[in-house]
């Protein structure tokens, strides 16, 4: 899986907003943050506006914040906002996609994909990283050497 730029700044974005509570949040403060690029962060917090994870208001008292509490917003929610499915095949929902002969069963292995990624994304939200309580499956994987190991092709 790869994260992009865009994803990462969303999810950093609103682990920010998360931990400033209800009060809204000036971009600025938020770029300065994470470092993340201001014009960047713009486009970025525009599309989370959009997929109704952020409100805003403009002025002097405005700023940004979570459209609903930070434990009801998971890391899945996030990526779909900004970038669509979790796991898609050539633009395609894995579900959708059909081979024949030897590759047949290759849209089973897209589909155990798309679930493991679930497994992790649906089940973390803003709330369980600000607080540092990731759920034991979570450790679990994470206390693997081997999930922190590189592996070459």
């Amino acid at each position: 899986m790869h994260i992009s730029a865009r994803v990462d700044y969303a999810v950093r974005t609103l682990l920010e907003l998360a931990a400033c509570g209800d009060g809204p949040a000036k971009a600025e403060m938020l770029a300065t943050a994470q470092s993340i690029p201001h014009k960047f962060l713009e486009a970025v917090l525009a599309d989370l506006r959009r997929g109704g994870l952020v409100r805003s208001r403009r002025g002097p008292d405005g700023g940004y914040w979570l459209a609903r509490p930070a434990d009801e917003i998971s890391i899945a929610d996030i990526i779909r906002t900004v970038e669509g499915p979790l796991a898609s095949v050539r633009g395609e929902r894995p579900e959708s996609v059909e081979y024949t002969g030897v590759a047949e069963r290759l849209r089973d292995v897209w589909i155990a994909v798309r679930v493991n990624l679930r497994a992790v994304l649906e089940d973390v939200t803003l709330a369980d990283i600000v607080a540092d309580d990731l759920s034991q499956f979570v450790r679990d994987l994470t206390a693997d050497p081997g999930a922190w190991e590189r592996r070459s092709v």
